[in-house]
């Protein structure tokens, strides 16, 4: 299963943009980024699998490696795993529409969960 956040941040730390609205969840990310880099440093693998995405940042191959190395250092420290969760909140909370978009951000479990927007008329839900 594709994970968005660390999708995302190796999306990111590949050299792509990350489409998300709003300078605050821009920041969000690269603070995300900076912290995985951080965190990477000095080991020579995850070192290899970022520069190897850097290179060529369209290689769904090398984006999904990069990502399985984060979610695997993300397992190995719940701390840090953490922090970046905390950090991606952040950014989904801070993504802002524009003109006529929508943002609807949900967090937890639910059996069922129902967003809506500009309901003319009636509503019955059972």
């Amino acid at each position: 299963m594709t994970d968005p956040m660390t999708l995302a941040i190796a999306t990111a730390m590949a050299g792509k943009a990350v489409e998300i609205a709003g300078e605050p969840a821009k920041e969000a990310i690269g603070a995300m980024v900076r912290k995985v880099r951080e965190k990477f440093r000095g080991r020579a693998a995850e070192e290899a699998l970022v520069i190897a995405a850097e290179t060529d940042p369209d290689s769904t191959n090398r984006l999904g490696a990069l990502q399985g190395a984060l979610q695997r250092v993300m397992g190995e420290d719940p701390a840090f795993a953490g922090e970046l969760r905390a950090l991606w909140n952040q950014a989904q909370v801070s993504a802002a529409a524009h003109g006529d978009g929508v943002v609807n951000v949900f967090h937890g479990q639910a059996e069922k969960s129902i967003q809506l927007r500009d309901v003319h008329g009636g509503l019955t839900i059972n």
